[in-house]
């Protein structure tokens, strides 16, 4: 098994349904476990149009797909959610990014690894510090040292806000 980060976030539709979609469907696979997760957190649009705020969730994993298999399985989900690429950083039912997949760094067209802006994002960096305050994000550093150089002050815990996580950790 290998260690993965993924963000998902939407901004149309049932945004925690979309959410909730993305944490079944990866806890349900029996290639990959979901080890931890963040709360929910709403977060206000990076670039693009102008559009309304996201929930954003991390979901930390373990997996036995390889980066590329990951990614299409990510995007799988998207499609079940009907995602429609039509704007870049556009309106979406359902985001999934695979930020840090654990030993590798790779630069290509289809997947970049780590993600190359989650040094910069709050919406990724806020979540994923509250579960994983030690973690290191490959070329960048710790996500403490990250977090201090950041605006994060669009990004907000949903408390009232849960999603089931009934399969965590099961397998």
């Amino acid at each position: 098994m290998t260690k993965a980060v993924l963000s998902v976030g939407s901004n149309l539709g049932d945004q925690l349904g979309y959410l909730q979609l993305a944490l079944d469907q990866i806890a349900s696979c029996t290639h990959t476990t979901v080890i931890a997760m963040s709360s929910v957190y709403e977060t206000a649009p990076v670039g693009g149009p102008r559009q309304k705020d996201f929930l954003n969730a991390i979901f930390v994993i373990d997996t036995t797909l390889d980066p590329d298999e990951l990614l299409d399985f990510v995007q799988g989900i998207e499609h079940e959610a009907q995602r429609e690429r039509i704007a870049h950083w556009g309106p979406r039912t359902l985001d999934v990014d695979i930020i840090k997949y654990e030993g590798v760094i790779r630069d290509d067209e289809e997947l970049r690894l780590p993600h190359p802006r989650a040094h910069e994002r709050g919406f990724v960096l806020v979540p994923w510090v509250s579960i994983e305050p030690e973690e290191e994000l490959s070329g960048y550093g710790r996500l403490t040292d990250l977090i201090a150089d950041i605006d994060f002050t669009d990004v907000r815990e949903r408390k009232d806000l849960i999603l089931d996580n009934a399969k965590q950790g099961q397998r």
